[in-house]
């Protein structure tokens, strides 16, 4: 059975909408231009790519309360595009909706503890209800009437794209006609501290696949596909933007927050989504890269896409260098980058890529070019070596 993508939405730091964002992307216009000062970090002035919107703002935008969290909001904003998009009634059919992300409600319990501590009469409990990354699915869901099938997914860097995966499985198995699936992350104070402590930002602008990285900006957004299966798609004339032709999840366990120098949790993940697809590694047109910028990432990504590509690279490139790294919900990001590509026929720009990785020579593209691409592979690997490719084909 085929899995379709009738619909999609996104919101990332370049831009509100998929529309938005795209034309960022062919104009190189990134969106890394907010201060980790801004926000109550411990340590550290890190760049960061944060929406320009206050919560009060993407209320407004999105029609739900202000006291929703960040990650709700974000999220309700690119959901609401996906289904709209779609012109599917998901009343009439069995609907699910498939989330990753990492924050949940953390900025909400955040700010109820910044006031907690100053005051104790100031911070009001019923503040931390949402802070469980499943309530924020589930107030997404109700919002956009896709609740026949409600889960989260929490696999790090990952989790959106594992959300893409198992959502076309629960279309392929028979127990849902359409899934919005995706995911959504915002910044928060925890966050960036945690990825601080690990020596993993940049204090500069990101340089993907760069011999001269340093480390990831920290960046929020949210992204979704409305999946369909292919009865669904008939029955309504769906506007049929590409396939879900293949995906694959592996896991090298090489370390808690590392990936292999081989690139063998990457290697599998690749393989896997091009072997479900029937096709050969000579197929892939274009790679929208993992590349998170961090000395690790790059190489281990680097030197697997050398093992698979062997006789012929891909274009490829890293958009983290217009949204830095949205965490859980890069895999939507991503997904929804990887379907303006293919629809587009274009590359998408690496920026500030000047000098290949010592070893491995690689050229991302750094500039939007028109070229034929029937096949788009999309990466997402997280902590713990979970590895997760997606593949989309037009159709």
């Amino acid at each position: 059975m085929k899995v379709f993508i009738a619909g999609m939405g996104v919101i990332a730091a370049p831009g509100e909408n998929c529309a938005g964002n795209l034309s960022a992307l062919l104009e190189k216009r990134h969106g890394i231009h907010a201060s980790s000062s801004d926000i109550d970090t411990l340590m550290g002035d890190f760049p960061v790519a944060k929406i320009a919107y206050t919560n009060n703002e993407l209320a407004a935008k999105s029609g739900v309360s202000p006291s929703w969290p960040r990650t709700a909001m974000l999220g309700v904003i690119a959901a609401q595009e996906a289904a709209a998009s779609s012109g599917l009634d998901f009343a009439k059919y069995r609907t699910g909706f498939i989330s990753g992300t990492t924050v949940g409600g953390m900025d909400s319990t955040e700010n109820f503890f910044y006031d907690y501590s100053k005051n104790k009469s100031a911070g009001h409990i019923s503040r931390i209800i949402n802070h469980e990354c499943g309530k924020i699915s589930h107030l997404i869901a109700e919002n956009i009437q896709a609740t026949d099938f409600v889960t989260t997914l929490n696999t790090a860097c990952s989790s959106a794209a594992n959300a893409i995966a198992f959502a076309a499985r629960m279309i392929k198995s028979g127990r849902l006609d359409i899934a919005v699936a995706g995911g959504t992350d915002a910044i928060t104070a925890f966050t960036l501290n945690g990825f601080n402590t690990l020596l993993l930002l940049d204090d500069e602008l990101n340089k993907p696949f760069d011999a001269r990285r340093k480390g990831l900006n920290l960046g929020e957004g949210a992204g979704y596909l409305v999946l369909v299966s292919e009865e669904i798609a008939r029955q309504n004339n769906s506007r049929v933007l590409a396939e879900l032709s293949g995906y694959a999840n592996a896991s090298d366990s090489f370390h808690q927050t590392a990936l292999s120098d081989e690139g063998n949790g990457p290697y599998l993940a690749m393989e896997g989504a091009i072997k479900m697809a029937g096709l050969s590694p000579n197929d892939i047109g274009y790679i929208n890269l993992h590349g998170t910028a961090t000395p690790n990432n790059d190489l281990s990504e680097g030197n697997a896409i050398l093992r698979l590509f062997a006789e012929k690279i891909p274009a490829l490139s890293s958009t983290k260098s217009f949204t830095g790294h949205t965490l859980g919900a890069s895999g939507g990001v991503e997904a929804v980058y990887s379907v303006l590509a293919l629809i587009n026929q274009t590359t998408l720009p690496n920026l500030r890529f000047e000098i290949p990785m010592p070893g491995i020579e690689l050229f991302p593209e750094t500039e939007a070019r028109k070229i034929e691409i029937k096949h788009v592979l999309s990466n997402s690997f997280g902590f713990g070596g979970n590895c997760c490719s997606l593949l989309f084909s037009k159709a």
